[in-house]
């Protein structure tokens, strides 16, 4: 590759020259698919079995939605809606069935009118609303990135793509939630046709049903991205957005849901149910892994029968965390709401480098957090901004709870503040790791 041409590329040329060198040098083709199981393999071993996991967008699947990610049925396709006549093939019914239970068990799970399974991932469902509900020229409200705004509801996202006029809504940075104020001032001389309410830095409520009041009245609607608090909408534990006024819920099947990777959405009006699937199918999905809608049946009705229990036990942890890295002398955001009312810990580690560098450190440690912005930030500041984002989703699934947490967060200050060598540290995760490699709130195989 030529000078010019590596400086067109996105990815790390490094990384992809490894590849490239290991391709070309192994004697046997058979030797390059080894190549990419010990890959695998490695990351199997390491991320799963030896690190302490708080990325806030992870949760580990239990062991029967896992196996059925690798189903027979994922080889088939089934495009179009449930039922003989809707599908584009004849020989569905079996994948009806799949589909149809895994339709009703999300109902069910999140108490709604309406929801849909055949979205590939939770950005997809972003789109499929700024399709259904929007058309290009529209003028959009979301929040910005440094108080946690998702790049999806951004002009560098879907709603970008989609040509829509985005604004800002605007924060109250102490208190990490809308101002309702200057939002109200700034919506009336805007008059938005949605709202979007997303945020991937998520620790409070949003006053869904204050807003939603101030702009129905030029029928505008509000939009509520929900992929990192799904699992704690469904049990109860959060708010509940279509109830408080939300037109239309999207979400995350990973994260606190901890199914599948992939995207719910939700609503409850069947005025939406028409432009809305007709979005997602033929528009944005068609041959929409089955073998995942399977595996998505199967978390929702684990999520039935333990969502509860484990939604709360990670609330719990997450204050607990963020109280423990406060004790050991790490600024954490929220303090005086309490910290956080999700599965999030903020924490603002610029001084101790960043939240790149301190990212980076801790990852040598095997603890796996990452960088994010925080109010304080601007957003060029994205490669190297003042926060981290810390979740407790996986660890609580591995049955951690309070006391772990006062032990993570003694790891994570003793890197951080330099008070013991990194590979000390690292011991001590791995020997954590080994004694906690069961996954609760699910069934067994």
């Amino acid at each position: 590759m030529s000078v010019t041409e590596r400086s067109k590329e996105v990815h790390d040329i490094n990384v992809l020259e490894w590849a490239k060198n290991t391709i070309d040098n192994v004697p046997s083709q058979r030797l390059v698919i080894d190549e990419v199981l010990n890959s695998v393999r490695r990351n199997e071993i390491w991320r799963g079995k030896e690190c302490l996991n708080l990325l806030a967008p992870e949760a580990p699947t239990s062991p029967i939605v896992r196996d059925l990610l690798s189903s027979e049925v994922g080889t088939r396709a089934a495009e179009g809606n449930i039922g003989r006549l809707e599908r584009w093939f004849a020989g569905t019914q079996y994948i009806d069935e799949i589909e149809a239970l895994c339709m009703e068990l999300l109902k069910k799970a999140f108490g709604v009118n309406y929801a849909d399974h055949r979205l590939v991932a939770s950005m997809v469902g972003n789109m499929t609303v700024y399709s259904a509900l929007a058309e290009p020229g529209d003028h959009i409200m979301s929040l910005t990135q440094p108080f946690g705004g998702h790049s999806s509801n951004r002009y560098d996202g879907p709603a970008g793509v989609r040509g829509l006029n985005i604004h800002d809504i605007p924060m109250d940075d102490k208190n990490l939630t809308v101002d309702l104020a200057a939002f109200e001032k700034v919506a009336r001389e805007v008059k938005p046709k949605l709202v979007s309410l997303g945020a991937s830095m998520t620790l409070f409520p949003l006053p869904v049903k204050e807003i939603s009041e101030i702009v129905n009245q030029w029928g505008g609607k509000v939009f509520f991205d929900g992929a990192h608090q799904l699992g704690l909408i469904g049990a109860g534990l959060f708010q509940d957005p279509l109830k408080e006024g939300a037109d239309i819920v999207t979400g995350s099947a990973g994260k606190t849901f901890s199914g599948p990777q992939s995207g719910i959405i939700l609503w409850n009006d069947p005025e939406l149910t028409e432009p809305v699937t007709e979005s997602i199918f033929p528009t944005l999905a068609a041959t929409h892994q089955v073998n995942r809608v399977a595996a998505l049946a199967i978390a929702a009705a684990e999520f039935l029968a333990f969502g509860e229990e484990y939604m709360t036990q990670i609330v719990k942890n997450a204050k607990a965390l963020a109280q423990a890295l406060e004790n050991e002398g790490v600024s954490v955001m929220g303090g005086h709401k309490g910290y956080t009312e999700t599965h999030q810990v903020i924490a603002d580690v610029s001084s101790f480098g960043g939240g790149y560098d301190v990212a980076n450190k801790l990852a040598e440690a095997n603890i796996i957090v990452n960088k994010n912005l925080i109010p304080k930030d601007r957003p060029e500041d994205w490669d190297k901004p003042s926060g981290l984002r810390i979740g407790t989703t996986e660890v609580t699934r591995l049955g951690m709870k309070e006391k772990e947490m006062a032990d993570i967060a003694k790891l994570i200050a003793d890197v951080i503040k330099g008070e013991q060598p990194t590979n000390k540290v690292q011991r001590k995760v791995v020997n954590m790791r080994y004694s906690f490699q069961r996954l609760y709130y699910c069934y067994s195989l």
